[in-house]
């Protein structure tokens, strides 16, 4: 027996989770799993903004991954 799991599945159960986590913090179902789809946002901190007053679609505009290595 192999203990070994396909990244797509172990990817699939991160989203999962990660969708879970969204909603249970007040996101839309829309904006929650466009977000758990994207590692590059850092969830806690997208969380913590909201559990602070933040609404969740300034939270993302705020902690917007910035595209780009000359972006800094």
């Amino acid at each position: 027996m192999s203990t070994e799991t396909k990244p797509e599945l172990a990817a699939g159960g991160v989203d999962s989770w990660r969708r879970q986590q969204l909603l249970r913090s007040g996101f839309s179902h829309r904006l929650a799993a466009r977000i758990a789809r994207e590692p590059r946002f850092d969830l806690h901190a997208l969380i913590e903004l909201v559990e602070r007053g933040c609404e969740p679609e300034l939270a993302v505009r705020i902690l917007a991954p910035v595209d780009g290595e000359d972006a800094a």
